[in-house]
């Protein structure tokens, strides 16, 4: 499962106090570039380190990408091609935005100019245009920023979702349903294309609890919003089998996966230009079988399922959804160069953040609980973006949930932008030290 590992906010926010007392000397007001703030707007003078100017990396970032953006563009004039058509597509926003920003600042530099001379007829209302420029430059300097964060490699993909509980016993399998349910009613609200490929009843609680169920999202990008969703949830409630009326604590899992594409082939992961996604056909092992469950004559017939082993990670894929051998196998591979991309990536992240924040890395058990549903309280709580909600009934029937999701999304966002800026300072000390 891709996943952004959690972190507590308070160590977030500890964090962050140290990246700037650190930052101050070497690179004054850095640290704020990272999150937008907004504070007065009285000062006319012309300083290129107030906090509402984007960090010097990301500026160096965006120049280079709005550089390449051009460059194709002049390409696809000459002789079109769908591959560097779509680059250039993902580059537009960057480009857009860094001209907007440019000419934002230009025009700030510009009214000061004017509002600093006395003699100037036009002093006063320049003045008066300062405030709301230095807006502008906020608005574009987030847009710009949010622009440069790298998209999801599976971003446009359908998704599955699949809950199984926890810890808990009965009262985990109860919660698995309530789960179940919220993310069906999600589901319609959102009038997204969905279908339950599995559902099994907990048979101990007269089938009220659920031991799995798995939703198909046939909707193009819903892996995008949904992925967010993956992780444990926590709930505390009393039990319907509470006859003492104790609170109980129980977990849930759940797992959302890109979804692959039928036999026609709808959706084609595109990792092979990801230099992360490289590996070495030695170090995997392949192992062809027979499927297994329903599906007709084939299974337990001929040897369609492929298992493949990436051996210096240990990742291990299985896929047995087509009756040929072939696309099982290229599936396989294609889903096993997405897990071991992640894998590198999240390696790289954390040793980029390690370094920046001088923080110990949460555990990963910990970090697998985003969220706690506590019904005694009528309140839920995101533990990724810190974000509550007192209506805990209406979120069960997903409609306050999308509010809850996009908030972990901006999260995401902010974590990835701490991200890029941490690689760019470990590849600026790799060049210092040559």
């Amino acid at each position: 499962m891709i996943r952004p590992q959690w972190v507590c906010r308070h160590c977030l926010s500890r964090a962050r106090t140290t990246i700037a007392s650190r930052l101050a000397v070497a690179r004054p007001n850095l640290a704020h570039n990272i999150i937008t703030r907004r504070q007065s707007h009285t000062s006319t003078r012309v300083d290129e380190d107030e906090d509402f100017f984007l960090a010097e990396s990301l500026l160096k970032r965006a120049k280079h990408l709005a550089t390449e953006h051009d460059v194709l563009e002049r390409q696809l004039m000459e002789d079109f091609d769908t591959k560097t058509a779509a680059r250039a597509g993902h580059l537009r926003p960057v480009s857009e935005a860094l001209k907007e920003y440019e000419a934002a600042v230009e025009n700030l530099k510009e009214l000061r100019v004017l509002a600093s001379d006395p003699e100037s007829d036009l002093s006063a209302m320049a003045a008066d245009d300062i405030p709301p420029t230095i807006d502008q430059i906020r608005a574009s300097s987030t847009a710009l920023t949010t622009s440069l964060v790298p998209r999801h490699q599976f971003a446009a993909f359908p998704c599955t979702i699949e809950i199984r509980p926890g810890t808990g016993g009965s009262e985990a399998t109860l919660f698995a349903n309530d789960l179940y349910k919220m993310y069906n009613s999600l589901l319609s609200n959102l009038r997204w294309q969905s279908s339950v490929i599995s559902y099994q009843t907990h048979n101990e609680i007269g089938g009220e609890g659920c031991s799995e169920a798995i939703i198909s999202v046939s909707t193009p990008e819903s892996y995008d919003l949904l992925r967010h969703e993956a992780g444990v949830h926590r709930v505390q409630r009393i039990p319907a089998t509470e006859n003492k009326g104790r609170t109980h604590t129980s977990t849930a899992s759940v797992m959302v996966l890109p979804k692959l594409g039928d036999e026609e082939g709808d959706f084609e992961y595109g990792t092979d230009d990801d230099p992360l996604a490289q590996i070495d056909m030695k170090d995997v092992k392949t192992d062809v079988m027979r499927a297994s469950g329903a599906g007709g004559q084939h299974v337990n017939r001929t040897e369609s399922a492929v298992r493949m082993t990436h051996i210096p990670t240990g990742i291990v894929v299985a896929i047995q959804d087509s009756r040929s051998q072939h696309k099982n196998r290229s599936s396989a591979l294609t889903i096993l160069k997405a897990k071991v991309a992640e894998k590198r990536r999240k390696e790289k992240e954390e040793e980029a953040l390690s370094m920046r924040r001088g923080v110990v890395k949460v555990g990963a058990g910990r970090s697998d609980k985003i969220r706690t549903y506590n019904f005694t309280q009528n309140r839920v709580t995101d533990h990724r973006s810190g974000q509550s909600n007192h209506d805990l009934p209406r979120l069960m029937e997903g409609d306050g949930l999308i509010d809850m999701i996009e908030g972990v999304q901006e999260w995401d966002k902010q974590r990835s932008v701490e991200v890029m800026l941490a690689l760019q300072e470990m590849e600026n000390l790799k060049k210092e030290k040559k």
